[in-house]
């Protein structure tokens, strides 16, 4: 599958917009250097939403902006000149198979860096693994929505002793990607990728869930979300600005979920929400 990097003169806050927006098409990653914006997304899904993008661009000033076709090769390439470990406030590595081990096995997640987003560079993947790790899930079950690399169900099963994960996404290359991933760390009886939306999940009710995606997709699927939460059980949500906090806390709570916490970085907020018992 050939990707498109659509690259952006756009930087600090303005870039930070511009990535909350994209986000509500099927873009995967996102990275911003040197005054650009990077995004990145797979060819054939580009196809059917050009328009729409271009639109909001000119919209917004008529940002200059080009499109770059990336193949697969060139593609893994660059991941993985770019990926470098990340720590966790020095609780959990993130790193990749061609980087050293942590000194404590059990306290990293190895992520092949290919085509799924969740690395952990991005902020809102940084600010859920923060969260997940306050949460005691030992012998929980639980539902990573918006899986990407499988990052987020394989800390809850490997670090937080969560007894099971499902771990969805739409993207056949998340869906794989994070199978790869989930046996690399040993997790693979306890996380179950499954391809599909949320509907495709039949494992609830769960003791938590983790949805690092976008402010419109996490509002739409709020109610879905609360249904499926076990009484008690804990909602982690991400993949939102700072400016969007309350908007996605009136959906939590409109839909029986009570925000708890938020944590903010970046520009970027996680936002921990509570079933009542």
């Amino acid at each position: 599958m050939n990707y498109v990097e659509l690259n952006i003169a756009a930087s600090g806050e303005e870039a930070e917009i511009l990535t909350a927006l994209l986000a509500d098409w099927p873009f995967e990653s996102f990275s911003e250097e040197g005054g650009a914006l990077r995004a990145y997304i797979p060819q054939e899904k580009l196809a059917d939403c050009k328009s729409e993008v271009d639109a909001l661009l000119d919209a917004r000033g008529a940002l200059r902006r080009t499109y770059l076709t990336i193949d697969d090769c060139n593609w893994n390439a660059a991941w993985e000149s770019d990926f470098q470990p990340v720590d966790i406030d020095g609780r959990l590595l993130i790193r990749a198979p061609f980087h050293a081990p942590a000194a404590d096995a059990s306290a990293e997640v190895v992520i092949m860096p290919r085509m799924s987003f969740g690395t952990g560079h991005h902020a809102t993947t940084y600010l859920m693994t923060e969260a997940l790790l306050e949460l005691d899930l030992r012998g929980r079950r639980g539902l990573d929505a918006g899986s990407g690399t499988g990052v987020l169900a394989i800390a809850a099963a490997k670090c937080c002793g969560a007894a099971a994960v499902d771990a969805v996404d739409i993207d056949e290359w998340a869906e794989a990607s994070c199978r790869e991933n989930a046996a690399a760390n040993g997790v693979a009886d306890r996380v179950r990728p499954l391809r599909g939306d949320v509907g495709c999940a039949s494992g609830g009710p769960y003791d938590f869930i983790l949805a690092n995606i976008s402010r419109n997709i996490l509002t739409a699927c709020m109610p879905r979300f609360a249904a499926m939460l076990a009484p008690g059980g804990d909602l982690l949500l991400s993949g939102f600005l700072d400016r969007d906090e309350q908007t996605v806390r009136e959906a939590a709570e409109a839909a029986g979920v009570r925000p708890v916490r938020a944590a903010r970085r970046e520009g970027w907020t996680v936002l921990h929400c509570r079933r009542e018992a």
